[in-house]
């Protein structure tokens, strides 16, 4: 079945795939693992266990807080938090380990473990790779005093804000805001941080039943978040997704901003403040060629990774860069936080509408998004991607037919069983020939 651990942590169908004994199989194996690392070395650990208000993260978080304490973990209990809040809070309260059950974006039936070290960084891939061949193992567990207490988190999501505010370089006072939490985690946290900041604030998406995360709603769904900018007379929309650590933006007309134009109007407001770490941006191949080429006519480099947050994270430590971030709304702003934050991101982008004067709209412009077209391939062996003669071949052509004035991208998905086809051609109708030609390649030849 391949590795068990994706780009974001373990993923899918909640009951089916990542089961109780699973959970509970993964947190105890993690535990052995970071301790024969020496990261428990002199004393108890602590683990921290957050939730998105998924139905099945309550008995997930069961099982998850049940591995732990019977591995001889201490653990609290911060129940629903963003992503990126669990990440911030196993550095801030000193945990040794921190576990997030979420599955991001996907829908409600779905769900994930990702695992935190203690500085909130996720964890690298060769310790994920270990903990997965602990899986099943005999082990010999502690007795009476040996294992895990548990209690709650007290003032998790009042620390978590104050520290959101504190990384703003300005008031948003006048702006009139609409925020979009997709029934998710962010759903007390977002509204909050954006009052406290000084925007009057609309909310939509903020009623979680367990059940309709991401339904309809939030960064994968923004048609509610653009009728409501427009029927409110708002400044700007802000839309997370189900675990909060994506942004995307609506402009007062209800234009899209997308992760790319995001990180443009970012990196340019944090250059101008100069605060942008060796005039550098890491993003991925998924990026649009058209913000490539607006950070190159404004004197910033682009280094670029693999699809996955984690490789931008990667990047950016090994190189000594602060900013970065995916075209979907991942941006990390390494100053700040350990991985993407979806809250953050939107304050962020505000404070660059208040700093600099000018509105959304007319920010965006600091990059023309050529045409892409991105098709998902579904039910195909996505394992065969990259070595396929076939599918080598006509995206060769498909290059060559394109030139500069486009690109070509093929790739498996690393949460989700399909192949994603990505192509960028100077209209939207090549871009739209060129992609539904390798779709249909990608079908035969991997079928």
């Amino acid at each position: 079945m391949g590795r068990l651990f994706g780009t974001d942590g373990v993923r899918g169908l909640a009951n089916r795939d990542v089961t109780a004994r699973l959970a509970l199989d993964l947190s105890t194996a993690a535990v052995r693992v970071l301790g024969e690392e020496g990261a428990f070395k002199g004393h108890r650990p602590l683990a921290v266990v957050g939730r998105d208000p998924r139905a099945s993260g309550e008995f997930l978080e069961a099982a998850v807080v049940a591995g732990l304490a019977s591995a001889g973990v201490e653990v609290l209990r911060l129940g629903v938090l963003p992503t990126p809040a669990v990440a911030y809070l196993t550095h801030t309260l000193d945990a040794d380990l921190g576990v997030m059950l979420s599955a991001s974006h996907n829908p409600a039936p779905d769900n994930g473990i990702k695992f935190f070290d203690r500085s909130g960084y996720k964890l690298a891939d060769e310790i994920e790779d270990r903990i997965e061949a602990r899986l099943g193992e005999e082990w010999d567990p502690p007795t009476g005093a040996g294992v895990g207490r548990v209690r709650e988190a007290h003032g998790a999501v009042e620390q978590y804000v104050a520290h959101l505010l504190s990384t703003l370089p300005v008031s948003l006072d006048g702006l009139r805001v609409v925020v979009d939490c997709a029934n998710g985690a962010s759903s007390d946290v977002a509204p909050e941080a954006l009052r406290r900041a000084g925007a009057e604030v609309l909310t939509i998406g903020t009623a979680p039943d367990g059940l309709n995360i991401n339904s309809g709603c939030g960064s994968t769904h923004l048609e509610a978040l653009q009728r409501a900018v427009q029927e409110n007379g708002a400044d700007a929309g802000i839309a997370n997704d189900g675990d909060a650590d994506r942004c995307l933006a609506v402009t007062a007309t209800g234009e899209i901003v997308d992760g790319d134009q995001i990180m443009a109007i970012l990196a340019l407001d944090l250059r101008e403040a100069g605060v942008l770490a060796a005039d550098t941006v890491v993003a991925t191949v998924m990026s649009n060629l058209g913000f490539k080429l607006a950070m190159r006519e404004a004197g910033i480099a682009v280094v670029e990774t693999a699809v996955g947050d984690r490789y931008v994270l990667e990047a950016m430590k090994e190189g000594g860069f602060g900013f970065g971030g995916e075209q979907s709304g991942h941006v990390i702003m390494l100053d700040h936080a350990t991985t993407g934050d979806g809250v953050l991101t939107g304050l962020h982008l505000l404070a660059a509408m208040v700093r600099r004067g000018r509105p959304l709209d007319e920010l965006a412009k600091a990059m023309t998004r050529l045409p892409q077209v991105l098709i998902n391939v579904r039910d195909v062996d996505k394992g065969r991607a990259k070595s396929s003669p076939e599918l080598a071949a006509a995206v060769a052509a498909a290059e060559e037919e394109l030139g500069d004035t486009g690109r070509v991208l093929i790739r498996p998905s690393g949460t989700e069983p399909m192949v994603r086809v990505m192509v960028e051609a100077a209209s939207q109708e090549r871009a739209e020939s060129v992609a539904e030609h390798l779709a249909g390649v990608v079908r035969t030849a991997l079928a």
